[in-house]
């Protein structure tokens, strides 16, 4: 018994020694690895490369239509040269066709989203009256009067099954304005 206590407890001491040298190995490469990573800034001579409108415009896959490129806006009380010899209306300026094209993509999905919503909502009150209309057949013991309601389930089912495709259409509708939109490199901020 003694043996074995005395074994456990050199154990324990050898697995103290070996966790503190871990540590001060550690602590010493942390410290070597700082002092190599300030060398190494050190010797950089050159920043990093700036990256500015012009430089991402470059950088627009050959897919994607690039954007127009800035224009410097005209000095106040002066126009634009020929514009006002030649009669011409002045083109609108570049963040204003954005803000239009903008504008344009958002209307058409909201306007999809609002349909699809119209059409989700009419069919759960369709099923809603099928339901209701099922309880009431059930719950009806005169064969003329469950003629009725029978006939009236019906045709709510083949409104429901017209709605369900539209609903399908709709969802179809919205996924293709977003892989249009996508393709057209259109921001992803304008379709939420």
């Amino acid at each position: 018994m003694m043996k074995l206590s005395a074994f456990i407890v050199r154990l324990l001491a050898a697995t103290g020694l070996a966790a503190a040298l871990v540590v001060t190995a550690g602590a010493q490469s942390l410290g070597e690895l700082a002092k190599r990573e300030e060398a190494r800034r050190k010797a950089i001579k050159t920043p990093g490369k700036v990256l500015t409108n012009d430089t991402i415009r470059s950088t627009v896959p050959p897919g994607a239509p690039a954007p127009p490129p800035a224009t410097p806006a005209p000095a106040p009380g002066s126009s634009a040269p020929g514009a006002a010899q030649s009669g011409a209306a002045e083109k609108p300026k570049p963040e204003e066709d954005r803000k239009a094209q903008e504008t344009a993509w958002r209307q058409r999905i909201t306007a999809a989203r609002d349909s699809l919503q119209r059409s989700q909502m009419f069919a759960e009150a369709l099923q809603s009256r099928i339901n209701g209309l099922t309880a009431d057949f059930t719950s009806r013991y005169d064969p003329a009067q469950r003629a009725v309601v029978a006939n009236d389930r019906q045709k709510a089912l083949a409104e429901l099954d017209r709605v369900r495709n539209d609903i399908a259409q709709q969802t179809k509708a919205i996924a293709d304005i977003q892989e249009e939109a996508r393709r057209a490199g259109v921001p992803p901020g304008w379709l939420r």
